[in-house]
C-alpha cells in the first residue's frame, strides 16, 4: 500500500486501492511547474501498480502540456470533479495553505480552477520541491524525465550540464544493457527484487530508492540476465524511461 507524506499534517496517508483522482496544481510555465506534473504522472502510475484506477486531473498551459508531452507525461482530464474515494492533489512548494482552496483564488493557478472542488478533509496534499538552473535545450525529454528524478520529490533539483550528462549516459548504458539481457532466456522477476521495488515506491514515492534498486540488479552475480531484463522492464512501468527502446535496434 502507497504511504505519501501530507504535506498539510507532515504524517503519512496510506492510500487504500480504490478509484483515485490525482490533481496536478501546476499554475506556471517552467520547470518547476513541468516537475509537479511529472510528480502527478510517477503517483499515478504507482497508483495503478498497485492496482488503483487513476484519473489525473490538470489543465496547465498549453506550452507547458507540450513539455509535459515530450517527457512522457500522460495525457489528463481538465474538468472531472467528481468520483474517486480519495483526492491526491500535488502542488508546487508554497502553492497550498490557509487562503488557498479549489475555487482558482491563486493568481494564474489554471489546474485549481479547472478541478473546482471543495477540499475535503480526506484530501492529501503532495508537496514538490522547486527546480533550479537551466536545463540545456538540446536535452531530450527521457534525459530529463531522468535528470528530475534523480532527486527526491520534495528536495530542489538542480539541473546543470553535469546533471544531464550524467543522465543521458545513464540512459544509454541501461538501454543498451536491456537490450543485451534481453536476448537471453527469460526469467521472471526476482521476489526479493520485485518487494524491494515496491517497498521503494510505496514509502512516499521514493524513486530514487527505485534507482537504486535497479544499480544493484545490474551488478548482482546471482541474478540471471533474463531476470535483469524483466526487471528493468517492470519498473519502467513506473518511471516512465523507455528502458527497453534499444531492443532490436542492432538487428
Amino acid at each position: 500500500m502507497l504511504r505519501i507524506t501530507d504535506a498539510r499534517t507532515g504524517e503519512p496517508a496510506e492510500i487504500r486501492r480504490a478509484l483515485i483522482r490525482v490533481h496536478a496544481h501546476a499554475p506556471g510555465e517552467d520547470t518547476s511547474a513541468l516537475r509537479v506534473l511529472l510528480v502527478a504522472d510517477v503517483l499515478a502510475r504507482a497508483l495503478e501498480l498497485d492496482g488503483s484506477p487513476v484519473l489525473l486531473v490538470a489543465d496547465p498551459p498549453a506550452e507547458l502540456r507540450r513539455r509535459a508531452d515530450d517527457l512522457g507525461v500522460r495525457p489528463n482530464e481538465t474538468t472531472a470533479t467528481r468520483g474517486g474515494e480519495r483526492v491526491l492533489r500535488v502542488t508546487g512548494t508554497g502553492e497550498w495553505g490557509p487562503g488557498r482552496d479549489d475555487h482558482g483564488d491563486g493568481a494564474g493557478d489554471r489546474g485549481v480552477s479547472a478541478v473546482g472542488a471543495e477540499r475535503a478533509d480526506t484530501d492529501v496534499t503532495v508537496e514538490v520541491a522547486p527546480v533550479r538552473g537551466t536545463e540545456a535545450p538540446s536535452a531530450s525529454g527521457t534525459v530529463l524525465r531522468l535528470a528530475l528524478l534523480t532527486h527526491p520529490r520534495r528536495t530542489p533539483a538542480t539541473l546543470d550540464a553535469t546533471a544531464l550528462t550524467e543522465a543521458a549516459d545513464t540512459l544509454d548504458h541501461w538501454r543498451t544493457a536491456v537490450a543485451a539481457w534481453a536476448t537471453r532466456p527469460s526469467r521472471p522477476v526476482p521476489e526479493p527484487v520485485r518487494h524491494a521495488l515496491r517497498a521503494a515506491w510505496e514509502d512516499d514515492l521514493d524513486v530514487r530508492a527505485v534507482l537504486d534498486v535497479l544499480r544493484d540488479v545490474e551488478g548482482a552475480p546471482d541474478v540471471p540476465d533474463g531476470a535483469r531484463f524483466e526487471t528493468y522492464a517492470y519498473a519502467d512501468r513506473l518511471l516512465g524511461l523507455e528502458l527497453t527502446r534499444q531492443i532490436g535496434a542492432s538487428a
